[in-house]
């Protein structure tokens, strides 16, 4: 097919679709599944819960092993077989929605949070096979930009469907997505370095971080590049969990014009993320992640500080979207830069069980944060800009290297130093 003569098209498509499946299997139990008869033990709250950390905590535990698949194993074949197995798993979650069977539905996430996160390692390093050291800040960007439109248009699409239900529309969507995910899979061409299966590594998840860090020191930026991601992840689920309290307390608004405030805010990181793509070109800007920083900061400032119009609140939301963006690709791309062979795998592994830790933190301070302020949303996006300001920090004592480079960007510079 003429669409796919792009060599990033597939990946870019296979990874819009998994994400897609995965937020809207998620969303539509949520949306769904509450109105079923649940379990004496099991309240709505909590079946909210559960489908939401059913694709966290794979990553948690199995990050190392799918690390090692990477590394000794063709990334394309593993990425391929998953995608295989997805496709089971669905016709499953289907027969969870026909007979309404809420623990199978949750099951089915959780399988989908395992294949997601058994494939994802393989599925990021095929970035840099694909488009080689001077296309990895491109291919990160856009690659970032179809996983949040993934999300967005899977959130949206389930909300959609719960409205006008319809099992058999429902259906179709999963299956009929699952198969062409499948397809679109396979049509990926890669160039893989030769398979390593002699350096495997540790299974154990905390001696796997604890090497991973160790190894990382090593290298140039990799352990500040998974702290930038982590950071960006951790604002990012504080930020959206915050809208929904002050949408609700502040604006007294309904459910649907807090999804049109959250949907802007995934528009905002898509189309950041896109952005620094775009600008990084063939290099690293390393000098965009002060500058993502600082824009995070001014309009988190003028979210904690001032009571403002609800307009004017979405336009700052998406300005600090897009601003995350802008800062989270190039942390992105100094891990994809880095010439690390088939051990990018196992970074990318290190990447996800740190980010999920970073998300459970966000999680906990959002919680504790709520609790003692009697839920009020102003002291949580002060509690952002708090952690946003220790990042700039961190990045401007660590090297005065990203300061000089933001420099460079507002001036006009011949080349720009590797990274």
């Amino acid at each position: 097919m003429q669409l796919f003569r792009n060599k990033w098209t597939p990946l870019f498509l296979s990874n819009f679709l998994g994400v897609f499946n995965d937020n809207f299997l998620k969303n539509c139990i949520i949306f769904i599944a509450v109105g079923w008869s649940l379990p004496f033990w099991l309240t709505q709250s909590q079946l909210i819960s559960l489908v939401s950390a059913s694709l966290i905590i794979p990553y948690l535990f199995l990050s190392p092993y799918a690390g090692r698949l990477s590394v000794i194993y063709s990334k394309k074949k593993v990425f391929l077989f998953f995608k295989i197995l997805e496709i089971p798993i669905l016709l499953l979650a289907c027969l969870s929605f026909y007979y309404q069977w809420v623990i199978l539905a949750v099951i089915t996430v959780l399988i989908m949070g395992i294949l997601s996160c058994l494939y994802s390692p393989s599925k990021y390093s095929l970035i840099r096979d694909i488009g080689g050291e001077k296309e990895a800040s491109f291919g990160s960007g856009v690659f970032e930009t179809m996983a949040f439109l993934g999300i967005l248009v899977g959130t949206v699409s389930a909300s959609v469907i719960s409205d006008m239900y319809n099992q058999w529309i429902l259906y179709v969507i999963l299956i009929g997505l699952a198969l062409f995910g499948y397809f679109v899979t396979r049509s990926i061409r890669a160039v893989e370095l030769p398979e390593n299966k002699e350096n495997i590594g540790n299974l154990n998840p905390i001696l796997f971080l604890l090497d991973s860090y160790k190894f990382a020191k090593k290298h140039n930026y990799i352990n500040s590049a998974v702290l930038g991601v982590s950071s960006f992840w951790l604002i990012g689920g504080m930020l959206q969990m915050n809208l929904v309290i002050h949408c609700k307390k502040v604006y007294q608004a309904s459910n649907t014009t807090t999804g049109m405030v959250m949907a802007f805010a995934a528009i905002g990181i898509a189309i950041g993320c896109w952005a620094a793509g775009k600008l990084s070109g063939k290099n690293v800007k390393k000098g965009l992640i002060l500058v993502g920083l600082f824009g995070l900061t001014v309009f988190l400032l003028l979210l904690t500080f001032f009571h403002m119009s609800l307009a004017f609140f979405i336009i700052c939301v998406f300005g600090v979207a897009f601003m995350g963006g802008i800062f989270q690709i190039p942390c992105l791309s100094l891990l994809q830069k880095s010439n690390l062979g088939r051990k990018l795998g196992d970074m990318i592994a290190y990447l996800n069980i740190v980010t999920f830790i970073f998300v459970l933190l966000g999680t906990f301070l959002f919680s504790i944060t709520t609790y003692f302020t009697n839920e009020n949303s102003f002291v949580v996006f002060g509690v952002i800009l708090a952690v946003c300001l220790l990042v700039s920090i961190y990045f401007l004592s660590r090297s005065p290297e990203y300061w000089t480079e933001t420099k460079i960007l507002f001036h006009k510079t011949p080349t720009e130093p590797e990274s």
